[in-house]
């Protein structure tokens, strides 16, 4: 309360048949009125509406789990009491599975007082992956999932985490899911930004957010073989959840909680990161990753300060322009040791860099790799060119 109100009045204004709806509201234990104008909404709604009150759980899983229990639909959405729908968010959600036959469905999310995410909203996909699209980024749990589907695979929400249980949730969901759409050209969701700033997300120990990375690696590896469709999804647990514990809160910390987040990263790095999830990264995120891996917070400090300032890295052109590396703090410092590949801009970086020459630089790409299957047998020439 009282965002509750504000999101119970955006189900009554959606345009789908109020028939075809079914609300089950879980109060978690509320002490603030919540479970009464649950009740009172419920008396008067045009759609069955199913209150279920409990003692609180501490987190949103345990009452998700319950919600998706009761849940009869062909369809479930997770709303959360402090959010609200478009009018034509679960419509139109709804069309796009049975038009395309799709497991889960992603409705164009905006923020009212925050940010979402923005890169998966480009346009709207009637069947896409978590592969060749940017939905790795959104892993909230505010997603039309067919039931059935949840059903054949005994997802649930995993109780044991307070944080991050959304994104292991919808990864496992996208990882088996046949096919997702996104609906990009619709506000479907709007995120709320609340006065008080009590966001479960925003809340809790740094801990939390470690025990939330290593579960989302750990699923990634186990349903995803070794190799470059595993290093793009691996992108999203060190870029989104392991990378803000070493940004600007981290000179505010006291040298033993430094200390614990680098403990607590390391077997994290020491399984997970590699060149091929580095390069995928820019210059000063790879860089400060790299540096947990090697447990440099003495390096990592200048690094993270470096960035606060927002100061820009000098440039430097190599081999004809083809070359760029950023020169944040220790770069070729012999006493640092950090390698030079950790500072090379890839191409979509490099490319704000006056005098960058990219062309030439995929020309010497080719010509490295031409030169490299003259160098081989005939016999692994014709199976390079298999």
């Amino acid at each position: 309360m009282p965002y509750l109100v504000e999101c119970l009045a955006s189900v009554e204004r959606q345009t789908l048949d109020p028939a075809r709806l079914e609300v089950i509201a879980v109060d978690d234990g509320s002490t603030d009125g919540t479970g009464e104008y649950l009740e009172e909404f419920a008396a008067r709604a045009t759609m069955p509406v199913t209150v279920i009150r409990q003692e609180n759980s501490g987190g949103p899983s345990g009452p998700r789990n319950v919600g998706l229990a009761k849940a009869t639909g062909r369809y479930v959405f997770f709303l959360d009491a402090d959010d609200r729908l478009g009018p034509e968010a679960l419509a139109r959600m709804v069309a796009m599975a049975d038009k395309n036959n799709t497991d889960v469905v992603l409705g164009k999310v905006e923020g009212i007082n925050r940010t979402p995410p923005r890169s998966m909203w480009g346009r709207t996909l009637e069947r896409t992956d978590v592969f060749s699209s940017n939905i790795k980024f959104t892993l909230s749990a505010q997603k039309l999932f067919r039931r059935a589907f949840l059903e054949q695979h005994d997802m649930r929400f995993d109780e044991s985490l307070w944080t991050g249980e959304d994104a292991l949730f919808t990864m496992e969901a996208y990882l088996r899911a046949d096919g997702v759409s996104v609906v990009a050209d619709y506000p479907c969701y709007y995120l709320v930004g609340r006065e008080d700033g009590k966001h479960v997300t925003r809340s809790g120990s740094y801990t939390l957010r470690f025990d939330s990375a290593r579960a989302l690696m750990n699923l990634i590896a186990d349903m995803v073989p070794a190799g470059p469709r595993r290093d793009t999804l691996m992108v999203r647990p060190f870029l989104v959840t392991l990378l803000p514990q070493f940004g600007p809160k981290f000179l505010k910390d006291s040298d033993e909680v430094r200390r614990n987040k680098l403990e607590l990263a390391k077997p994290l790095v020491d399984a997970h990161w590699n060149p091929e999830i580095a390069r995928r990264l820019r210059v000063h995120e790879r860089l400060r990753l790299h540096l947990v891996a090697v447990q440099r917070p003495d390096l990592l400090l200048d690094v993270v300060e470096f960035v606060r300032a927002k100061k820009q890295a000098g440039a430097v052109l190599e081999k004809r322009g083809t070359r760029v590396y950023l020169a944040y703090p220790h770069f070729r410092s012999r006493t640092a040791g950090v390698p030079d590949w950790i500072y090379l801009a890839e191409p979509r970086e490099a490319r704000a860099v006056e005098g960058y020459r990219e062309d030439a630089a995929n020309t010497f790409l080719r010509r490295a790799l031409r030169k490299l299957r003259r160098s081989l047998p005939a016999r692994e020439v014709k199976a390079v060119a298999a």
